[in-house]
């Protein structure tokens, strides 16, 4: 009977070779089979010892984009250590799934004396009850996890869960890693296409590898896909052309996380500061094709104009009000021209943060109290004839250029200039016709600037 178990095992064994994936039957066993994240397994490199020691103390959280190798180098862990690998995906598992791991990792150690590696796919798929229920068996160390996740751990795991592991950083495979990824497909006997009579030009490999955007994954897909969709010639052997490589290659959906959300916006309203419209028009395209939300964007723009563009040119916040008003009427993805109108006009515009103003004037009212209005400034509606309001007061318009000079100031507080305009645009006039009515400024307090920042 072991033998004819041994044949089944075997057949199941050649079945999956056969009809796995190409990415499944290339994923490394081993340490020196494993491409790409050198920081992390390089010689030297903290994780590397540890694998190579055979150390599992400590829980992890791989994090990083798709196809990097998070599961691989989980599974190479596991077997390094001697330990027993449980795997789990967020997406299906539930509650009961957990307990049961959890219970049998208990009976395992007393048993066997064998510890337990649960690798959980997908964490930040598990909602919160999920992530509390793992946390305390994590802590007493019935199990070391490795939770696997395409997403920012600080963002969508539960903050006890990431202090009690370790979160190594994955990055994209490099363009040649992927290539060499390729070229051990195509020569590998056992697991890839080594021996068959297949032709791929050195730039269809490359073609590939660099729309794979370091998908290990996604780029062995394509050159399955395109082994299986062309038929072998006259002599029998598969020549793969750039125009079938092409049409394997499926668009890829944009890496776009709650990270990636306020780091791309980051970048955009920078880009704009920084004058840039070329790069600012980058990022725009790249929210909108990731589904972000218009409303957001243009709530972006409309701060922007007042807080980067401001006085410099007082019709950037006309402008991006009426781009605003028409995202509300047109709708995307028309509106995409008024993003792109906003955008465009803010990141061309000259700069001024002088509307910055209103925070230091903020600030020294926290700092020194609101001080007295001055009485000729007071109402004169109602106490004018008893307590004088309003008295003494005069009127701009009944003067030249609809100005005189008097005091506007709260009583019993130090006069502090807080707006200083900028030699950007109207607002160079604007200073100049300060320095006339009031006369020239005391030199600015560089101290007192606004660095702003998004």
């Amino acid at each position: 009977m072991a033998g004819t178990g041994d044949l089944f095992t075997h057949g199941r064994i050649e079945t999956w070779k056969r009809e796995a994936p190409l990415a499944a039957r290339l994923r490394p066993r081993r340490l020196e089979q494993f491409l790409g994240q050198d920081h992390l397994i390089g010689p030297g490199a903290l994780l590397r010892r540890l694998i190579e020691e055979g150390k599992l103390l400590h829980s992890m959280i791989f994090w990083g984009p798709p196809g990097t190798g998070k599961t691989t180098l989980a599974l190479i862990i596991a077997q390094a250590a001697g330990a027993h690998a449980e795997s789990l995906s967020a997406v299906t598992a539930g509650l009961a799934d957990l307990r049961r791991v959890i219970h049998e990792a208990r009976e395992r150690r007393r048993l066997y004396g064998q510890r337990t590696l649960l690798i959980v796919d997908e964490l930040h798929r598990f909602n919160r009850v999920q992530q509390d229920a793992l946390l305390p068996h994590v802590e007493d160390g019935t199990v070391v996890f490795i939770g696997i996740t395409t997403e920012n751990p600080y963002f969508a795991v539960v903050p006890a869960l990431v202090s009690r592991s370790r979160v190594f950083s994955f990055r994209p495979l490099t363009e040649e890693e992927i290539l060499a990824l390729l070229r051990r497909a195509l020569a590998d006997p056992e697991n890839g296409y080594g021996g068959q009579p297949i032709e791929i030009p050195e730039e269809v490999l490359r073609f590939w590898a660099r729309l794979s955007e370091g998908d290990a994954r996604g780029a062995l897909n394509a050159l399955e896909l395109a082994v299986g969709a062309t038929a072998p010639g006259p002599d029998g052997v598969i020549r793969i052309a750039m125009d079938t490589a092409q049409a394997v290659v499926q668009r890829r959906a944009l890496a776009y996380d709650q990270e990636a959300h306020y780091d791309t916006i980051s970048a955009f309203i920078k880009s704009i500061r920084g004058s840039d419209p070329d790069a600012a028009l980058f990022w725009l395209a790249k929210m909108a094709d990731a589904g972000e939300d218009p409303r957001f964007i243009m709530r972006r723009l409309l701060i922007l104009a007042a807080e980067d563009v401001g006085l410099a040119d007082p019709m950037a916040i006309v402008v991006t009000a009426a781009c605003a008003q028409a995202l509300e009427w047109v709708g995307m993805p028309e509106a995409a021209y008024h993003l792109a109108e906003a955008t465009l006009y803010l990141a061309t515009a000259p700069k001024s943060n002088s509307a910055g103003a209103y925070f230091r004037a903020l600030e020294f009212l926290r700092a020194h109290g609101a001080g007295e209005v001055p009485v000729h400034l007071k109402d004169a509606s109602r106490d004018a004839e008893a307590l004088g309001h309003g008295q003494s007061y005069q009127y701009p318009h009944a003067f030249p250029e609809h100005f005189v000079r008097q005091s506007y100031w709260p009583v019993g507080l130090p006069r502090v200039q807080f707006y200083r305009p900028s030699d950007h645009g109207y607002e160079r006039e604007i200073a100049e016709r300060l320095r006339r009515w009031w006369g020239a400024p005391e030199s600015p307090d560089p101290s007192s600037a606004l660095s702003g920042g998004t």
